[in-house]
């Protein structure tokens, strides 16, 4: 009964600090759900993930900010993936300045990677360990600038990476030595560092890496339900996932199914995007975390996971032609923009996209995420320049 007590006694006390907490912080970040201009929120977007790389020491990406406090340290693993962000939109919009950012991005990694060819997992830091979802995440970026530069630079740092992780894989396809310290047992979601895998193999004519990452998309494949639900796909809740690793796993099979023109990876990932479209109310929102049968586990939205989804809706859109998934992705984007604050006086919260909304949700809560804000430059990216050439 004691015992019993003190957790109750510790319970009300943390429900209370974060009463306050929220109370204090949650209105530092005010976005202005009437203004739906995409170029503005894209450009303040950018303009904020530029101010995440430039506040270290380094030139990676500053992990994010939490609300009232400055720009905390950079985080080897998303910025391998904002670096093939910048690339992207470099050649998209023209600006040459992205591309010299995603050039120091890559270089950094390279000069942090372990000996053994992995990413570390967590921040940056001292004591590094091995993660294999933030080694895939780094080869995307590696390989983006490779398609640009050419190999010369970073092929040496994509062979030690995607290395480690060929002797990293397990026969059955799957990843179970290397996995993050902070990762547990359900991580089907890695197919989305197959899916770097399948880019480094792509960039530098590997065969083999290619081959590596089909084994771990056939294997995914034994953990997806006939609905187009992913088993253990989330470190924290297998049973309520995120809409985030959901979506990580969704996009991973779409790309390896796209660059190896295997129909049945990409009919795998449209199962999902088409059940998530049965979730999407009008105004654009979508459950932040989700039940197997697809129907929604919590009243907030993981805008991380939102503005994923909206990229893969809009890559089925351009691949299918069918009006539908474009039509998806701008309701996401719109609720996206509704929830985004680009006016805020403070430079640290402007143009960033915190990990959920309410921003006291559990996702990110009170912070903003470099990725949640990538994610949205992906999201309205993609509908400007499909726009534009579709």
């Amino acid at each position: 009964m004691i015992g019993l007590a003190k957790k109750v006694l510790r319970r009300a006390r943390t429900e209370w600090h974060q009463s306050v907490e929220r109370r204090r912080l949650a209105p530092l970040y005010s976005p202005d759900p009437t203004d739906l201009d995409l170029d503005a929120h894209l450009n303040a977007a950018v303009d904020w993930l530029k101010r995440a790389q430039d506040a270290g020491e380094d030139r990676g990406v500053s992990y994010g900010v939490r609300f009232g406090s400055d720009f905390d340290v950079s985080y080897p693993e998303t910025t391998g993936y904002i670096c093939r962000t910048f690339v992207r939109l470099s050649r998209q919009s023209g600006q040459s300045e992205l591309l010299d950012r995603a050039i120091e991005m890559g270089q950094w990694e390279a000069d942090i990677l372990m000996p053994e060819g992995a990413v570390m997992a967590g921040k940056f830091n001292r004591n590094p360990t091995p993660a294999v979802f933030n080694t895939g995440m780094v080869l995307l970026g590696w390989s983006a600038l490779i398609s640009v530069l050419g190999p010369t630079r970073f092929a040496s740092a994509v062979c030690r990476a995607a290395d480690w992780l060929m002797r990293m894989q397990e026969p059955d396809g799957s990843w179970i030595r290397g996995n993050s310290q902070f990762a547990g047992s359900a991580t089907i979601y890695n197919v989305k560092a197959a899916w770097g895998l399948c880019e480094a193999g792509m960039a530098l004519g590997r065969k083999d890496y290619v081959e590596a990452a089909l084994r771990n998309a056939e294997f995914c494949l034994t953990h997806q339900n006939p609905n187009g639900w992913y088993r253990d796909c989330c470190l924290s809740d297998a049973v309520r996932p995120l809409l985030h690793t959901i979506a990580y796993t969704m996009q991973g099979l779409f790309e390896i199914g796209r660059l190896t023109g295997r129909r049945e990876l990409v009919d795998a990932a449209r199962k999902t995007a088409d059940a998530e479209l049965s979730l999407l109310r009008e105004d654009g929102f979508l459950p932040g975390r989700q039940y197997a049968s697809f129907r929604g586990a919590v009243d907030w939205c993981c805008l991380t996971g939102s503005a994923q989804m909206s990229v893969v809706w809009n890559d089925f859109g351009t691949l299918t032609g069918e009006d539908k998934y474009r039509q998806a992705a701008e309701k996401a984007n719109r609720y996206l923009m509704a929830h985004h604050d680009i006016r805020n006086t403070d430079a640290r919260l402007r143009g960033g996209v915190p990990g959920a909304w309410p921003v006291w949700s559990d996702y990110g809560r009170l912070t903003i995420l470099n990725w949640a804000t990538k994610y949205l430059v992906d999201a309205l990216s993609a509908q400007k320049y499909s726009r534009l050439t579709g």
